[in-house]
């Protein structure tokens, strides 16, 4: 995996040292910063290449190692409801935030106005449940692969896996050797595409800093630090406090072993692209079972998104405020709802989140003002998705604790 050599050795620390250069380097050439931009390119097309490939064998491997226990009904059940229930209270966190620090109230629009736009109104449709629920089911597997539909890959991975666990064992071992020695080669191959990780991030942030300039970040910027705030509360205070109530991990212990994982989410972010090194510090440095690793993990990376869930209930709340709409309990509610089911149905791959559109519409924000946020964008998704994998982690921890507290009761 990825190996540290010293300080500049770390991944971290290279990534950080490519955002600022970027910064600096787009800041003082303008727009003709957009010359670094295919190498940011480059490495989010290496990224997705190889993301649903991944996905699909993690899955199958995670499924077929849980189908055969007793225990797999509860895992899954356990796994979903934790998700759900730290999506919510991400969103409520974001609110409660919000209206605490005020990010959208005073700001000074002259200048910025000419970035206004209604073109994405159309972006916010929310599916109904059933409509949600047939979207979810594949009738093409090939073409799911082929439009790289996370969520259908995802329920026709959960279900072949569950399927090649309930084979003879003499037919199912081999089967399942060869799924995770697929898995292996492409811990490697993204290992490889990680050693651009820094050049990537240099031709992101110089092309966002040099296209939009410091004008528009500056607007956004006491909404960029509330979000920071919250997202440093929900993940070095509320995810610790949940390792310390439901399992025998020290959350010190949990913090220390995630620093890797987050710096490479911060580099791509891309919870799926972080999934490799997530399971391995998951299996070798938390302890945590490969079979719940491998099940709980890839789910998470691709429904469990607490960070995003917070970024949609602030951006409600910025842009409330900045156009002066009062909010009621129904737009609260609203907000909550809307924020935790975009965060389930975000697929972990880095790019601009339009759901974010679903959010604002759902509590009457108007959202001409979205095109501010997309200077910043790239630092959003990037700090958001080192909470997304923290969360995914934490729930691995978790699961598996419970999973032996049952085996050892089953046992007595």
């Amino acid at each position: 995996m990825l190996k540290e050599k010293g300080l500049l050795g770390n991944i971290g620390v290279q990534v950080v040292i490519a955002m600022i250069v970027g910064t600096i380097v787009g800041a003082m050439m303008g727009h003709s910063a957009s010359i670094f931009a295919p190498l940011g390119s480059i490495f989010i097309h290496l990224i997705k290449m190889l993301v649903i490939p991944l996905v699909a064998v993690a899955i199958i491997s995670g499924a077929a190692g849980l189908g055969s226990s007793h225990s797999a009904g509860k895992v899954g059940l356990t796994t979903l409801g934790f998700f759900a229930f730290t999506s919510a209270v991400a969103v409520a966190l974001a609110l409660v935030m919000g209206e605490v620090f005020q990010p959208g109230v005073g700001i000074d629009l002259t200048g910025v106005e000419g970035m206004f736009s209604n073109a994405y109104a159309e972006k916010g449709d929310l599916p109904s449940f059933w409509a949600t629920l047939l979207g979810m089911i594949p009738t093409n597997v090939f073409q799911s692969l082929n439009e790289a539909n996370i969520l259908q890959i995802l329920v026709f991975c959960l279900f072949f896996g569950v399927a090649v666990s309930k084979l003879e064992k003499e037919r199912r071992d081999p089967l399942i050797n060869g799924v995770n020695a697929v898995v292996d080669a492409m811990v490697w191959m993204i290992n490889v595409v990680m050693k651009i990780a820094p050049l990537g991030v240099f031709g992101l942030m110089a092309d966002a800093v040099g296209t939009f300039g410091f004008s528009a970040l500056m607007v956004v910027f006491k909404l960029f630090v509330v979000y920071i705030a919250a997202i440093l509360i929900y993940g070095f205070i509320f995810y610790p406090i949940m390792i310390k109530l439901f399992s025998k991990t020290s959350p010190i212990a949990f913090l220390s072993a995630m620093k890797k994982p987050q710096a490479v989410a911060l580099s791509t972010a891309s919870s799926m692209a972080t999934l490799p090194v997530t399971m391995e510090t998951c299996e070798e440095e938390l302890g945590v079972r490969n079979s719940t690793a491998s099940f709980v993990l890839p789910l998470g990376a691709t429904i469990n998104m607490s960070g995003n869930a917070i970024y949609y209930g602030l951006v409600a709340i910025f842009f409330a405020q900045m156009f002066n709409v009062d909010l009621g309990m129904s737009a609260y509610i609203a907000i909550i709802v809307t924020s935790t089911l975009g965060a389930v149905g975000q697929a972990g791959v880095p790019g601009p989140s339009f759901l974010v559109v679903a959010v604002l519409l759902s509590a009457g924000i108007p959202i001409e003002g979205l095109p501010l946020l997309f200077a910043l964008d790239r630092i959003f998704d990037m700090v958001r998705t080192a909470l997304n994998i923290t969360g995914d982690a934490a729930c691995a921890v978790i699961v598996d604790s419970y999973i032996g507290d049952n085996e050892e009761a089953s046992k007595a």
